[in-house]
């Protein structure tokens, strides 16, 4: 079978569950081969075999460490020439997007972003993808070189396999000049707050302009439910809530099983970043509000009544 790439995203070996999803979207078009990019291999090494890897590609260099994103683009595609990978699978984020972009003009391929399923017709990988805020869903393919797809979160559960790294191979990368142009000069990591990763979690409590500034609501029916906290442009515009927390077109793209609205009309902005959720729950005290159009489950009425009243039972039958 012919190897499928996946450039693994981790934070010193410990695999994200977006590589996870990749590994078991990859098996549906060959063999998975994992590249793992960095240091912190060892812990890793046990996560990537069960669900999947077959083979796993290794580069440890400082280039990778002390700059941008270019040294990691030139380390894959050296990888994806000398594999003959059939094609190379790439988280959704904005690091994911820049190395698949970067890839694809190395390798002469087309590039695919934001595909939520890929399947094989004809020895051809096809992927589906939702377009237009979720207006519309389309197939495509690249019909050039090697197929480097980039992948949203959430779009697929994480299947284990059960086994283990069949074979492990050290490659030695040589950068060009142009990969240590941008250098990191400084690092400094996001307080952390003990909830989860906002574009991989399964369930996200977003607030809006109807929160009027006070996130408190939002926040403790997140935590009750063990769910990540978005916001709205408007919410962040407002200096209400952090950007890194929003959801839209100028934001953060999410999927989860799970997504409850709160105090957001439903703009077309926002939708563009959330449409693909499994299950959309809606609170908002305007009827009229246009995201209730696209809600499975709608609740007309005030944040600040509704939700401390969802925590406190949600909290009532876990306790």
């Amino acid at each position: 079978m012919a190897e499928i790439l996946v450039l693994v995203d981790h934070v010193d070996g410990a695999v994200r569950k977006t590589t996870l999803e990749l590994l078991t979207l990859a098996r549906r078009a060959g063999e998975p081969a994992a590249v793992f990019l960095g240091t912190g291999f060892d812990a890793a090494r046990d996560t990537l075999g069960e669900y999947g890897a077959a083979k796993v590609y290794v580069v440890e260099a400082p280039e990778l460490e002390q700059y941008l994103v270019v040294p990691k683009a030139e380390a894959l595609a050296q990888i994806a020439q000398s594999s003959g990978a059939a094609g190379v699978l790439l988280t959704s984020s904005p690091e994911g997007k820049e190395i698949a972009a970067r890839l694809a003009v190395k390798l002469g391929s087309g590039v695919i972003t934001d595909a939520i399923d890929i399947t094989v017709v004809a020895s051809e990988i096809v992927t589906t993808q939702s377009v237009f805020a979720g207006g519309y869903t389309v197939t495509a393919q690249v019909t050039r070189g090697t197929p480097v797809i980039t992948v949203k979160p959430n779009a697929v559960t994480p299947e284990a396999t059960g086994g283990s790294v069949g074979a492990e191979e050290k490659v030695a990368v040589a950068f060009s000049d142009a990969a240590t142009k941008a250098r990191i000069v400084d690092r400094k990591p996001r307080a952390a707050t003990g909830r989860p990763e906002l574009t991989e979690a399964s369930i996200v409590v977003s607030g809006g302009r109807g929160t009027g500034g006070d996130f408190a609501p939002v926040e403790a029916l997140a935590d009750a439910l063990g769910a990540a906290v978005g916001a709205s442009r408007a919410a962040v515009d407002s200096g209400w809530y952090p950007h890194a927390y929003q959801v839209g077109q100028t934001g953060k793209t999410v999927s989860p099983q799970l997504y409850l609205a709160c105090g957001i009309s439903g703009a077309i902005q926002h939708r563009a970043g959330m449409q693909t959720s499994k299950t959309i729950v809606v609170v908002n005290k305007d009827p009229e509000a246009p995201i209730f159009a696209m809600a499975d489950f709608g609740v007309v009425g005030d944040l600040h009544t509704v939700l401390p009243q969802a925590t406190a039972e949600i909290q009532k039958r876990k306790g």
